[in-house]
């Protein structure tokens, strides 16, 4: 992991590049449905065990309901990837992968059927769930400071990832969070495989 002293402005830029590059393309998009399109894009989530619906792995993080649900994930995307970013591009490019690919795998496995999922919270809990972890894995003192950090300021969503909000994807979050431990556990096995 990087430390603080060791993170420069270049650093620094391509960092702010990364992350401003996703939030501009996740507003980009929910501003032209949302104001354009009415919602049309919505269709395209994550419809459980339906064949249609596996497009919705890819493309359903990029979509929302909304732009209050946006608002709602676009703060912790920001500052949980962030801190992924803290220990270099390319373990942010893994996790975001991994994250990426297990919440929507399980969510079309496990969700309810004749629903649609959309939106970045599984990137979000599958974040925090690599952090948390991570803290666990490594026993750094930074990668455990990060880990304190990131659950004093989102470990209270952890609730997300049970039933408890109608309308809510809590296999979404679920899945990601699991995502996020299991990138946490295998991500030195996983870079030094490829």
């Amino acid at each position: 992991m990087d430390t603080l002293a060791q993170y420069s402005s270049e650093t620094l830029t391509l960092h702010a590049q990364i992350l401003g590059g996703m939030v501009a393309v996740l507003w980009g998009l929910e501003l032209v449905d949302s104001l354009i399109l009415q919602g049309a894009l919505n269709r395209y989530g994550i419809r459980p065990r339906r064949p249609a619906g596996l497009s919705g792995i890819i493309l359903a993080p990029l979509l929302h309901g909304n732009l209050k649900h946006l608002s709602a994930n676009t703060l912790p995307l920001v500052v949980l990837g962030w801190f992924i970013l803290l220990s270099g591009v390319q373990d942010f490019v893994w996790v975001t992968a991994i994250v990426w690919l297990v919440s929507g795998l399980g969510v079309w496995l496990l969700g309810q059927p004749r629903s649609n999922h959309i939106g970045a919270s599984g990137i979000v809990f599958g974040y925090l769930g690599f952090l948390l972890m991570r803290g666990y894995v490594e026993r750094s003192p930074g990668a455990i400071a990060i880990a304190v950090l990131a659950g004093f300021l989102y470990g209270g969503s952890i609730w997300g990832v049970l039933p408890l909000r109608r309308g809510q994807s809590w296999q979404g979050h679920l899945f990601g969070l699991l995502g996020g431990g299991l990138a946490a556990y295998y991500l030195a096995d996983l870079e030094q495989w490829l």
